[in-house]
């Protein structure tokens, strides 16, 4: 059983994008107006994830994210988060109104989840989002979005508990190059037990567009949807469904 239409205040949502790879790179420059088009241009970062990375790492993220902005002729409010305490600061909370994209970036899915679940930050984040803005995640970004983050080591038994943006989904980046070292067969525990929770491999310098229920694949190459009996490909120009069910709304 699926749940009742958005409601007035769902359609006010921006769209959000699951990205397998390649933020801040040319060939993401077209997604990303989209995702602007019609909205404030002003885009906030956020490399928290890259934390565990060390400093130079983070650095990197916050220079190429700067550019990328600047090619895309808009305003870069690059958020400086690398602990929870950044999280809990008004101040940094207090930069995230107005914004057209607010871009998680990629690094360890798991430090960003354990930073931004139940800060001012994200608050400030979703509240932006609901008005409107469009929210995107890259990589560690786009995984975090689910209600669970496993570890792509230990699939079945590691992980935490994500932001449950999208509960309904679990994306899985770099799927191209993910699957391209594991088989098929062990691919598959990467899959929920939770029937109502679907599985989307998404190829790098790939994104999935739209949401939470309509969706289209944008980018170099394809998102997989992952069943226990294999993968289907979408690629480039499709679009799809992913239905909410009431045990997972």
């Amino acid at each position: 059983m699926t749940s009742p239409g958005p409601s007035r205040a769902d359609a006010k949502r921006g769209p959000l994008a699951l990205v397998g790879s390649g933020e801040y790179l040319t060939q993401m420059l077209e997604i990303d107006r989209g995702l602007l088009a019609g909205r404030a241009p002003r885009m906030v970062q956020l490399a928290t994830a890259a934390v565990p990375d060390g400093a130079a790492v983070v650095d990197k993220w916050h220079r190429l994210g700067r550019e990328h902005a600047a090619g895309l002729g808009v305003e870069a409010v690059v958020l400086d988060v690398r602990t929870r305490e950044d999280a809990e600061n008004p101040a940094v909370a207090a930069q995230v109104p107005g914004a057209g994209l607010i871009y998680l970036s990629g690094g360890n899915p798991g430090y960003l989840a354990d930073t931004l679940r139940g800060s001012s930050l994200w608050a400030a984040i979703l509240a932006t989002w609901h008005d409107g803005a469009a929210l995107a995640g890259c990589s560690a970004g786009a995984m975090v979005m689910a209600s669970w983050v496993p570890s792509l080591r230990h699939p079945r038994e590691g992980g935490t508990e994500g932001l449950a943006v999208l509960p309904h989904l679990r994306a899985i980046p770099h799927f191209d190059a993910f699957a391209a070292r594991m088989p098929d067969f062990l691919t598959r525990f990467l899959i929920p037990r939770d029937p109502a929770v679907t599985v989307l491999g998404i190829d790098e310098d790939t994104a999935l567009v739209g949401g939470p229920t309509e969706w289209s694949v944008q980018g170099r190459s394809s998102v997989w949807r992952l069943t226990g009996e294999g993968r289907e490909e979408m690629p480039a120009g499709t679009t799809l469904t992913t239905p909410i069910s009431v045990a997972s709304s």
